[in-house]
């Protein structure tokens, strides 16, 4: 694809969006903002190094893909329609392939040429009115393997089941007549039990659902709770007898939206709220303790756990929700601002007297993950995506092991023309102790058009990858995955 076509991809409909007007204006990094026309076939990648013995399975990886249905272009990166990525690890090597969601909005919107639903940033001309929430459910932010299922995950509606192989669309998950419709959110934790805890935010009824799934797939709990001056919410975790919730102060207003505004549109920044932490014992829901930090604005949060009456936790913290509006905002036409960028910050807070306490550390970076092993309770290792000299653009570029005992980060760098997306940390099998296994993830080479996935012996991050794959395509950027061992 030439600079040319690369412009006409990403500019859809004339006039749909400002983007430059010349082939020649279109910055490098927009390719992770390209919008996917049609499903990605399977394609044999070419591995250099080796892959290790243990490692078999299926990398997952989803994200927003269909930025222009019909030609015109979104305005926000969360609005695309999902796309669900699939990297086979085997003995004979690595493959890869890739579906579109066929959620209801997508599958019209295909039939009819044309955008038809409202977005999570974007409201088409003469949009369909949204009956439910899952009208605008565009399947694109996470994935969960669950009950011999693979889970697409949105924020504000139902989960879709997916063939784990294929990646073929089966419908919605629907876990109970009672609750079918209730938002699902993108963040489940999973507990060592094989238990799921999740929640999800019911915006326009003020809402915070809370769900337990039974190991056995079945619905164990749901409940909602009312939350006053609801804000976004994308993350949570659990310790081993808490849930906790950082509520940033951007608070959801029904009337505006009502009034024609996006949902994005529809939130309004209240500093004066403060960052509240919201935590509920898991076995009594109904009995919430509030508490206040500085205010900011929290994406995700790497775990938590109860070290005796204070709740520890870590969280990506960004000074206010810039990224999260006119950032990505800005991504979608090509353009790029220079704004502070989201740090890691610990957080601690006592249960006894009910006060908070943060810490930020010099870590700029986001999408936070742990060993699965130690969720919800103390651990040491954090794994990140970190941004150490990015230049002029969005993203990161490097990849990092934080020793939280310590303090020393463990950190491999890609390079300033790679944008690094989220590494998952994968146990070797058999593992007993906390980071024994791998780190694997993808990236986007600039500089070569092309996607590439690399894996890390988790302990020694910055001795560069084990082994990487590349392919000779480039797939748009993705946001969460998660990895099945074969």
């Amino acid at each position: 694809m030439d600079r040319r076509d690369f412009s006409r991809l990403l500019l859809g409909a004339a006039g749909a969006l400002a983007l430059p007007a010349r082939a020649a204006e279109a910055p490098p990094w927009a390719l992770g903002f390209a919008a996917l026309q049609a499903d990605a076939e399977p394609l044999a990648m070419t591995v250099q190094g080796r892959l290790p013995a243990g490692l078999r399975g299926s990398f997952y990886r989803n994200g927003p893909a269909g930025h222009a249905p019909g030609g015109v272009r979104y305005h926000h990166w969360f609005d695309g329609d999902g796309l669900m990525q699939r990297y086979a690890l085997g003995p004979a090597g690595i493959t890869h392939h890739a579906r579109f969601v066929r959620t209801p909005k997508f599958v019209a919107e295909s039939a009819a040429g044309r955008p038809l639903r409202r977005a999570f940033g974007t409201n088409p001309a003469n949009a369909d009115p949204v009956n439910t929430a899952d009208s605008m459910n565009a399947a694109n932010t996470s994935v969960l393997p669950f009950g011999g299922e693979l889970l697409a995950l949105w924020e504000g509606g139902s989960a879709m089941r997916l063939d784990a192989q294929t990646l073929q669309t089966r419908g919605f998950k629907d876990w109970s007549p009672e609750t079918t419709g209730l938002p699902f959110s993108a963040h489940p934790r999973v507990e060592r039990d094989g238990s799921v805890w999740n929640f999800g935010i019911a915006a326009m009824q003020g809402l915070l659902v809370v769900w337990r799934i039974g190991a056995d797939g079945r619905l164990a709990q749901a409940v909602t709770l009312p939350v006053p001056q609801l804000p976004m919410v994308h993350d949570f975790a659990v310790t081993e007898r808490h849930l906790v919730f950082l509520l940033p102060p951007f608070v959801f207003e029904r009337t505006r939206f009502e009034e024609g505004a996006t949902f994005l549109g529809s939130h309004e920044w209240r500093p004066g709220l403060g960052l509240r932490g919201l935590v509920l014992p898991k076995d009594r829901l109904d009995a919430p303790r509030w508490f206040e930090l500085p205010a900011a604005f929290v994406f995700h949060i790497g775990n938590a756990w109860d070290d005796g009456a204070t709740l520890r936790l870590d969280c990506m913290r960004s000074p206010d929700a810039w990224h999260a509006t006119a950032g990505l905002e800005q991504a979608m036409a090509g353009r790029y601002t220079p704004h502070e960028h989201a740090r890691l910050m610990q957080v601690a807070l006592d249960l006894g007297s009910g006060t908070a306490r943060q810490v930020l550390l010099p870590q700029t970076a986001e999408f936070p993950r742990i060993d699965p092993a130690v969720t919800g309770r103390r651990h040491r290792q954090l794994f990140m995506a970190s941004r150490i000299d990015a230049g002029d653009r969005p993203g990161h570029d490097a990849v990092t092991r934080l020793d939280l005992d310590s303090g020393r980060a463990d950190t491999w760098r890609y390079g300033a023309d790679v944008v690094v997306e989220e590494h998952v940390f994968v146990p070797r099998p058999g593992a007993t102790r906390e980071g024994d296994g791998w780190l694997v993830g993808t990236a986007l080479d600039l500089a070569k058009r092309q996607t590439l996935l690399a894996v890390f012996d988790a302990g020694r991050v910055a001795a560069g990858p084990l082994m990487q794959a590349t392919m000779a395509r480039a797939m748009p950027l993705g946001l969460h995955g998660a990895f099945v061992a074969a």
